[in-house]
């Protein structure tokens, strides 16, 4: 990541031309930055957070992409490696078509899994419709969540992104967290039966 100042100096002095990839890239703190500069008369606030929401969409349906059409080219001894054998990958599909929203929503919610979320919709074969519809619904509430923090807050942009990342990390230790007391819950089980 380029740093916050060279952010706001490139933003200012490009526009909303160069806001659209750098928020496919950064996404939120870029938002925030651009919202901040847009309650300071450089940006219309209403072009800022559609640029910003666009983005926002374009860089999630890359990484669904990735995920749905990545695997093919793929060297089967790397996705053994990535865990990503068939019958792991039924499984993840059967999840994604009974749960896919909440998955998705939970995803983007937490930032930290976020990416991986994604690219599992692209694996699991996610209608591509049905990805689409429902990550807009998620994406506009959280855009306009950092659009309004960028706007009344954006000046303090250093602190926000320091909260966006510690709580990025929590969200992070949290999902780890869980997924090892499944992992111990389920190595007891299996040993219990054995």
């Amino acid at each position: 990541m380029i740093g916050l100042e060279t952010v706001v100096a490139l933003i200012t002095k490009h526009g909303l031309t160069l806001l659209a990839p750098m928020a496919v890239v950064e996404g939120p703190i870029v938002t925030v930055i651009a919202a901040w500069l847009a309650s300071r008369q450089l940006f219309d606030l209403w072009s800022v957070t559609v640029v910003v929401l666009v983005a926002d969409m374009v860089g999630d349906m890359i990484w669904y992409g990735v995920g749905r059409w990545g695997l093919g080219p793929m060297p089967e001894r790397w996705r053994r490696r990535l865990g990503l054998r068939r019958a792991r990958l039924a499984a993840l599909s059967a999840q994604f078509r009974s749960r896919g929203a909440k998955i998705l929503m939970f995803g983007k919610w937490t930032h930290s899994a976020g990416l991986a979320v994604l690219v599992a919709a692209g694996a699991a074969r996610m209608p591509a419709w049905r990805f689409f519809w429902v990550n807009s619904l998620i994406s506009v509430p959280k855009v306009l969540i950092f659009v309004a923090i960028g706007y009344g807050f954006g000046a303090a942009y250093g602190q926000i992104d320091g909260w966006i990342f510690k709580g990025s990390a929590l969200a992070l230790g949290l999902i780890v967290a869980i997924g090892l007391g499944f992992a111990a819950k389920n190595c007891g089980k299996r040993r219990a039966a054995a």
